[in-house]
């Protein structure tokens, strides 16, 4: 599968590794991964959807093929707007995928200009707007204190996960993934994570444990769509039916049973199916926003 690869170059002069899959008049969907993960994480939805459409997908700052640089909420908006830019002509649209931290992008950018002028519709995918680190069910202990204190030091810890073992695939399993995720799957999202160099991963960690997007996502008021892993650790169901009930104008919430935290990779029928709706509606001229078709809000 060939790509077009090009640098976006965001408001601070991070150059953002970009490529862009499919047939270049074709609807465009733009994949934002999550934290720890790069361009690979969005195999599944390449194959399936770019023979077919036109699929964007980037590295985040500090991920794949992008430079570290320094990090933040705005950065997130900051690069997904360089993005956007870079790929679509002027009043263009596109639908705009994002997974945990890359929903968390298109969450932060929501009310941006170049959010404004390209966002026809989103998926937001496994990912929440505030109390993450609260929320996380990655230690067994009942909701409190001393959970969200020990969920902390897990999630922002500086001990190098290493090369992938057995051991590790397993831990990794336990945090990110569904009991019923296959032994490819996990390897697959193992060699992903892995990549992530500590200080990127610490970095954002800590960007992630203040985060508070509650008032952007009541700014987000194109089409959305909702979809979360009912077997979540990471970002648990309560953030899924929350940004539900928030947002101005969502479609769908989407509940996955059997499912964790990798959606993409553990369920990419599911997900591409979600994407494929909204490309269609879109190129169809059916996806309007609440704003300017005045229908309400559907959970």
């Amino acid at each position: 599968m060939s790509a077009t690869t090009l640098s976006a170059v965001s408001a601070d002069g991070t150059r953002i590794h970009t490529e862009v899959y499919g047939p270049k008049d074709a609807p465009t969907v733009v994949l934002a991964h999550g934290w720890t993960c790069s361009t690979r994480f969005w195999s599944a939805q390449l194959r399936d959807l770019a023979a077919e459409f036109r699929v964007v997908v980037y590295d985040q700052r500090g991920h794949g093929r992008t430079p570290a640089a320094p990090v933040g909420t705005e950065r997130l908006a900051d690069d997904l707007e360089a993005v956007l830019r870079a790929t679509l002509a002027p009043g263009q649209k596109a639908v705009l995928a994002g997974h945990s931290m890359g929903g968390m992008a298109l969450m932060a950018a929501s009310g941006r200009p170049a959010f404004t002028e390209h966002a026809a519709a989103v998926l937001l995918c496994s990912t929440g707007g505030s109390h993450l680190v609260e929320e996380a069910r990655v230690v067994p202990l009942r909701h409190g204190p001393l959970r969200t204190r020990l969920t902390g030091s897990v999630l922002g810890s500086r001990a190098p996960l290493g090369p992938v073992t057995p051991l590790s695939r397993r831990i990794l399993k336990y945090a990110t993934m569904a009991p019923g995720s296959t032994r490819a799957q996990v390897a697959e999202c193992a060699r992903i994570v892995h990549a992530c160099p500590r200080p990127v991963r610490v970095a954002w960690s800590r960007v992630l444990a203040g985060l508070d997007l509650r008032s952007r996502v009541r700014e987000l008021t194109v089409p959305a769509v909702v979809v979360t892993g009912l077997a979540d650790r990471l970002t648990p169901p309560v953030h899924a039916r929350r940004i539900a009930a928030t947002l101005p104008d969502c479609r769908e919430l989407v509940e996955l049973p059997g499912t964790g935290h990798m959606t993409p990779v553990e369920a990419p029928e599911a997900i591409n199916a979600e994407i494929r709706r909204l490309l269609l509606a879109h190129a169809a001229g059916r996806v309007a926003s609440v704003a300017s078709s005045g229908r309400g809000s559907a959970a």
